[in-house]
């Protein structure tokens, strides 16, 4: 499954991003890769916390409500 650029108004700036990115941890396990970004995936939880919408109501550009 191909991941689709997001770029919503409240989603996470560049610069945003980039200071945010480092201070995650990275993946070390073997094994297929993700098929959503670490990107994708905060976005859809800072998606969930301000909407207030249960997690099944996610858009699916922020990936799949069972992956966060």
């Amino acid at each position: 499954m191909a991941t689709v650029a997001v770029t919503r108004r409240h989603d996470l700036t560049d610069a945003q991003w980039a200071v945010l990115e480092p201070l995650l941890p990275t993946v070390r396990r073997p094994g297929r890769p993700p098929s959503w970004t670490k990107r994708q995936l905060i976005d859809g939880i800072r998606w969930r916390v301000r909407a207030g919408a249960p997690w099944r109501d996610i858009p699916d550009c922020y990936g799949s409500w069972a992956a966060a």
